[in-house]
């Protein structure tokens, strides 16, 4: 079976660094928030082109404290959109705060012209998180756009768009702040969880050490009602050691992937829409879209193929159950997201995919088509 994350092979290109790296964590004998972390997150500065980065223990972590730092406060406003990871809506909802969902283009991503429209009618929204979802990188500039001519505060959910550009500099430059995940899954994954924060303010970055740390301004001396939310030294270690030094190569297989994907995939049932024009695309992942009433047997044909598959993400955040009873806000129908909620299939990108791995999955998606013409018959 061709996977969507080949964990097995991605140790066995890593593996020795993982074991070195974990190897001069334990002869230290410090394991928590120590000059692991500390390497880490100047690394990882250098590599997005920001002045700080502050490791916690995960992406919501990242997004809720990001927001804490900027003010965002029970009864506060947020723009967001309805298609994503629940843990961006999840973040904003354990502030307090109220998520105003704006619908998305066809390609996934906010609609930044509705929310420039939206913002134009209203004033009462604070806060602004957008999601460069599956590795795509919104317009720098349309964000950039939103951004000062409202006056919005900004936290960039770069969870799966490490690596990501648009007009030629990284996702998560544009806003104040941005957060990002090391999940397993994402193109900057560690073995376990992780999160950081990244600003060029180091105002807020102070701000961020404090709220990690119980809140802790000096030893025992708590300030804020904080977390516990701090990234492992192992963990830091090894996305220093063994992740990081790859990211480019890891990046540049993707974007292979993509185009393989973008040139062969010839199946009418099959719709392939890309990245959005101005988006340099890490790639993260690979949507296709489907007639929802296909998409079953489109996912069945895989597998038998011996091709995995997933879907992301199949109910807008709005109709989770989670969210009965929470205060949240609508501004549109979110048909676009709908669409894509009913429609998306996830092929596999991962960088340890073969030529020939690649081949079948082509193989397997445009072959489709033809099983039904043969099941019509």
């Amino acid at each position: 079976m061709i996977q969507n994350n080949d964990f097995q092979r991605q140790w066995a290109d890593i593996g020795g660094d993982v074991l070195a790296a974990v190897d001069r964590v334990g002869k230290s004998g410090w394991y928590v928030l120590g000059q692991e972390v500390r390497g880490f997150e100047e690394a990882l500065a250098n590599f997005w082109g920001v002045r700080h980065a502050t490791g916690v223990a995960n992406g919501m972590d990242a997004i809720e404290i990001g927001l804490r730092a900027l003010g965002c406060k029970p009864g506060d406003r947020v723009l967001t959109t309805p298609l994503s990871a629940f843990a961006t809506t999840l973040a904003i909802v354990k502030l307090g705060a109220i998520p105003v969902f704006v619908d998305t283009d066809e390609h996934g991503l906010i609609d930044l012209v509705r929310c420039h429209d939206l913002l134009r009618r209203r004033r009462d929204i604070g806060y602004f998180v957008p999601v460069h979802l599956y590795g795509h990188a919104l317009d720098r500039d349309s964000l950039d756009w939103v951004r000062h001519e409202f006056g919005i505060k900004i936290l960039e959910d770069c969870a799966q768009s490490a690596g990501a550009r648009s007009g030629g500099k990284p996702t998560g430059t544009v806003g104040e702040i941005a957060a990002t995940s090391f999940y397993p899954t994402k193109n900057l994954g560690a073995m376990g969880d992780g999160g950081a924060i990244l600003t060029n303010d180091a105002q807020l970055d102070a701000k961020f050490h404090v709220l990690r740390f119980y809140g802790e301004t000096e030893r025992y001396r708590h300030e804020e009602i904080g977390y516990n939310s701090r990234l492992d030294e192992v963990q830091a270690a090894l996305l220093r050691d063994a992740c990081l030094p790859r990211m480019q190569r890891w990046i540049h297989r993707r974007k292979q992937i993509a185009n393989a994907y973008t040139l062969g995939i010839r199946n009418r049932e099959i719709g392939l829409p890309g990245a959005p024009e101005n988006s340099d695309s890490s790639w993260h992942l690979f949507p296709v879209h489907v007639a929802p009433d296909r998409r079953a047997s489109f996912l069945e044909h895989l597998k038998a193929s011996g091709v995995g598959a997933g879907i992301h993400y199949p109910i807008v955040i709005p109709d989770q159950p989670a969210m009965r009873g929470v205060r949240y806000e609508l501004t549109d129908d979110c048909a676009f997201a709908r669409q894509i909620c009913a429609s998306e299939v996830s092929i596999p990108i991962h960088p340890y995919l073969t030529d020939a791995e690649v081949a079948r999955v082509i193989d397997a998606v445009n072959s489709f088509a033809r099983v039904r013409l043969a099941q019509a018959g």
